[in-house]
């Protein structure tokens, strides 16, 4: 499994945007590949810094291609 910093090194060189950890979390939060909440989170009902909408395809994509997502997701 990749390192948050290798897929944020992925996606730089790719589409040119470093994303934040937290995206990456919430990306595989989504598909259950995280073990559970951070204990410094403060909210378990919402996300202080969710991943945009208008970086996720290219997010989704890298995760994808790292096989850190399944693919047809």
């Amino acid at each position: 499994m990749p390192t948050y910093q290798e897929v944020q090194s992925v996606t730089k060189k790719r589409f040119g945007f470093t994303p934040k950890s937290c995206w990456i979390a919430h990306l595989k939060s989504e598909h259950s590949l995280t073990r559970g909440a951070a204990p410094n989170r403060q909210s378990l009902d919402s996300r202080k810094h969710p991943c945009p909408d208008h970086r996720r395809d290219d997010l989704t994509t890298v995760l994808i291609d790292m096989g850190v997502l399944p693919r047809g997701t």
